[in-house]
């Protein structure tokens, strides 16, 4: 039986996305679906792995989230620190302004940050009061406050490896009423092209995606899983991973495509079967749980 989870975990632009869309918004399982981040997984340059799809990252997906959900906004990116910092401020006198990618390591309103970890953040700002900033921090922080001079290095996002510095959006409007149901429907589409790993962005030399991926994963993890790779998975892509593809099933499910759903609860019970093991560095069964994921995207891709 697939079980929906509800509960804590980093889907810090799904919630921000939930926060600016109000009394509207449909669930953060819906918005995370329409982003197509369940729809694949990769292995970037050969060693850094995300359970989502080839190539992707949160910013490619943006728009085709906002039209599948009946939603548009004003998306400002770069220029200089002052600039943006002018914009950020006036744009602040019509309401809380959506802010990301931030680099998370600069955010220090959250324990243990001490600088940059070239992890990518979102955030809802709600105004600028002096040398602080208030920020709703779906991280688990709300009314966090920060020091302007650590939010603007977070803003630069320089250390991350993806995102124009600055970048932030306004004027969130609803243009149609949508169903989550039909909101669904319509991140099909998008769905399966990133799964498919059609159009992909240039990726680093030695990247892999999907099977590929998992197969790959598996064998950097039986070797002796090193530091670095055991704390990205077990703090991050682990749980991330697990949640996108448990949401993924629990919304397939209710537009009728059964055997897909299925296959997605599956993925997300493989991934989040990786988190013990990975912690308790039992090596040997994280390698044979990848192995097991492997073959599910190729399926997942026939049956949809």
């Amino acid at each position: 039986m697939h079980i929906p989870y509800t509960g804590s975990g980093p889907y810090c632009y799904a919630n921000s996305f939930a926060m600016m869309f109000g009394a509207a918004a449909p669930s953060v399982a819906v918005i995370e679906f329409a982003t197509s981040s369940p729809f694949g997984m990769q292995l970037i340059g050969g060693k850094l792995p995300f359970f989502d799809p080839y190539g992707w990252d949160p910013e490619l997906s943006f728009e085709d989230t906002l039209a599948a959900l009946g939603w548009t906004s004003d998306c400002a990116k770069g220029g200089s620190a002052a600039e943006a910092l002018l914009h950020l401020e006036a744009a602040l006198a019509d309401g809380p302004v959506w802010v990301g990618p931030l680099e998370m390591g600069h955010l220090r309103h959250q324990p243990g940050m001490t600088g940059p970890i070239e992890a990518d953040h979102y955030v809802v700002v709600l105004d600028v009061e002096g040398d602080r900033v208030l920020m709703h921090d779906p991280q688990g922080y709300p009314y966090a406050t920060l020091p302007l001079a650590d939010f603007m290095d977070a803003w630069t996002a320089k250390t991350l490896t993806y995102g124009t510095p600055f970048t932030m959006r306004t004027g969130f409007v609803r243009q149609r009423e949508i169903s989550e149901v039909d909101a669904i429907h319509a991140s099909l589409p998008a769905a399966r092209r990133w799964l498919s790993m059609k159009a992909v962005p240039n990726m680093p030399e030695g990247s892999l995606g999907n099977g590929a991926a998992a197969e790959a994963l598996a064998g950097l993890v039986g070797s002796g899983c090193g530091k670095g790779l055991r704390a990205h998975l077990i703090h991050f892509a682990v749980r991330v991973g697990a949640r996108r593809a448990n949401d993924a099933a629990a919304c397939l499910a209710r537009i009728g495509h059964a055997e897909a759903a299925a296959i997605a609860a599956e993925q997300a019970r493989l991934i989040g079967s990786l988190q013990y093991p990975l912690t308790a560095r039992d090596d040997e069964t994280a390698a044979a749980q990848l192995m097991r994921l492997a073959p599910t995207y190729d399926r997942l891709l026939a049956v949809l």
